[in-house]
């Protein structure tokens, strides 16, 4: 693993601090969770995204930068267009 990589996926995600993103989270034998939320923080290992649900009730979940070097878990920024359609 390289760690030049790690602290890139680190820097990036720091940027995306505040933001609503899409996560795409593989769970192992074909099962893919798919979940929005905004990034809550950034630490040296772990990052965590603050979940909302049709129960106004706010979850967080962590995930380890690795996750997303070994494609098991994807992050992308929402737009305001795609906002809108969960929105709806």
């Amino acid at each position: 693993m390289d760690r030049k990589s790690l602290s890139q996926i680190r820097k990036q995600l720091e940027c995306l601090v505040g933001k609503r993103v899409e996560l795409r989270a593989n769970k192992g034998r074909k099962k893919i969770s798919v979940k929005v939320g905004i990034v809550d923080n950034v630490y040296p290992s772990v990052f965590t995204v603050r979940l909302e649900n049709e129960y106004n009730s706010v979850r967080k979940v962590s995930y380890n930068y690795t996750d997303i070097l070994t494609h098991t878990v994807e992050v992308r920024l929402m737009s305001s267009s795609d906002i809108d359609k969960i929105a709806l």
